[in-house]
């Protein structure tokens, strides 16, 4: 492996995520997990408690506070589930906007790095992470960890391998 290269990745990495984080908390003011916990939620189609702890690695504890604080801010609220031991969690209308803030603060954070790179050059970057992404060893789960502050709006056809389809996000 050339730690070289590893370096400078996990280097650009950090201020990737630093701009992020920075973003979001210019958006909602707080950050942590809490924006994920946003995005993820967004992604619809039965989220509960248990999968959102899984997705962002928090303790049991840890996301029903997290899930608690959305839901006294009103960007969360909590429906009956599949059954009647499952709680389903589901973005109020002031969440869905909070999570599409979200998003364009996060794309605008990481496109103001790409300035730099001439039109070729963002063509060549774009065209590397795609193949990296795609020769992953993930599963629907990791997926669902990569992808936690993705908009899925932009990413239409996630190059990350999973035996399901964007559809089970």
């Amino acid at each position: 492996m050339e730690t070289g290269i590893a370096n400078l990745l996990g280097a650009l990495s950090l201020a990737v995520m630093d701009r992020i984080e920075q973003g979001a908390r210019e958006v909602i003011g707080r950050g942590g997990e809490t924006p994920a916990a946003l995005v993820v939620i967004g992604y619809g189609q039965g989220m509960t408690n248990d999968k959102l702890r899984r997705i962002l690695g928090l303790s049991h504890s840890g996301t029903v506070r997290l899930v608690d604080r959305l839901v006294s801010d009103r960007l969360v609220e909590r429906r009956p589930g599949k059954d009647a031991r499952e709680v389903a969690l589901h973005l109020t209308a002031t969440g869905t906007a909070t999570r599409n803030e979200l998003m364009a603060s996060r794309i605008s954070a990481v496109a103001s790095l790409l300035d730099v790179l001439s039109p070729a050059e963002t063509k060549r970057l774009e065209t590397l992470l795609h193949e990296l992404l795609a020769r992953q060893d993930t599963s629907e789960m990791d997926r669902f960890t990569i992808c936690r502050m993705c908009d899925d709006s932009v990413c239409t056809n996630c190059p990350l391998p999973t035996n399901k389809g964007k559809g089970d996000r």
